[in-house]
């Protein structure tokens, strides 16, 4: 397998197999994110591709049940050599279980109705679209290039062609300044496209990220432990998601909570306040990743 730069995976593809279809992001300017600075954006050649699905299917055989397809947004390419790659991964993985990919609001708008179902005939089954937050100021401010109503359009579209969502928020994007807005807006995003999946990291920042120098000039305040509580608090208090699957329980998270909405929220609150009341959060040390 040829792997270029570092290779990032959603947390549950741990045992998936991983294939660069591309290069780093083809948007990459997220003030909070560096997972790409490091990479010029570029498609890989299908052939690569084929030549790395031939090679894991003569080390792993059978033993493959899960596919990952990345780097940052596999589904910027054109629907024809999606369908093309899913086609040959599917050949050489007959009893694969699911195919996956990040897909970005923007290019998931960009595809048609028609051109999402082909896709998912062809076996992609889930989409891990990258939310970050529901407040259209601090999707400004970071950069992030769509606004909350194109976000839930393209949740929609997702549900619409039966492809799983598997949509990701960011505690304390917003600072203390729009820690409000950020929980309540995000709680909007989520009762309005009712994703499979919700997943919440909390803010980890590398000096090199652009977002730093917001925090540098005292414009952003970072939440503290109690902050992040007030805010997941805020959120729960909102959402209107029957039967999502919640998690916050990744490495950057100071509290571990995970259930299903909205049966499991009166227990996360209490959760919460628990942990509030004996000031008991992860550690930054033991959040380091």
């Amino acid at each position: 397998m040829r792997y270029e730069g570092t290779v990032y995976r959603p947390p549950s593809e741990a045992r998936s197999l991983i294939v660069q279809t591309t290069i780093g992001c083809s948007h990459n300017r997220c003030t909070f994110c560096t997972m790409y600075k490091d990479k010029k954006f570029r498609l890989r050649p299908i052939e690569e591709i084929k030549a790395d699905f031939d090679e894991a299917r003569e080390v792993y055989g059978g033993r493959v049940r899960r596919i990952f397809l990345a780097d940052g947004d596999a589904l910027v390419r054109k629907t024809p050599e999606l369908l093309e790659i899913l086609t040959y991964a599917k050949q050489c993985f007959p009893d694969v279980e699911r195919i996956s990919s990040y897909g970005s609001p923007a290019d998931i708008n960009r595809k048609t109705s028609a051109e999402l179902s082909e896709l998912r005939e062809a076996g992609l089954e889930l989409i891990y679209m990258g939310a970050e937050s529901g407040d259209d100021i601090i999707l400004k401010n970071v950069c992030k290039g769509v606004t909350s109503e194109e976000m839930i359009a393209a949740g929609e579209k997702l549900r619409e062609c039966c492809i799983k969502n598997s949509t990701t928020l960011i505690s304390g994007l917003g600072g203390t300044e729009r820690l409000r807005e950020h929980a309540v807006s995000s709680a909007r995003l989520i009762s309005a496209i009712k994703p499979e999946y919700v997943g919440f990291l909390t803010l980890m920042l590398d000096d090199r990220a652009p977002i730093m120098e917001e925090i540098k000039a005292k414009r952003m305040t970072l939440l503290t432990p109690p902050d992040v509580v007030e805010e997941m608090r805020l959120f729960l208090s909102h959402v209107d998601s029957e039967g999502t699957v919640f998690r916050s329980n990744h490495a950057s998270n100071y509290i571990m909570l995970r259930g299903t909405l909205n049966g499991d929220i009166p227990a996360m609150l209490a959760s919460l306040d628990e942990a509030k009341r004996q000031d008991r959060y992860r550690s930054e040390k033991s959040r380091l990743l």
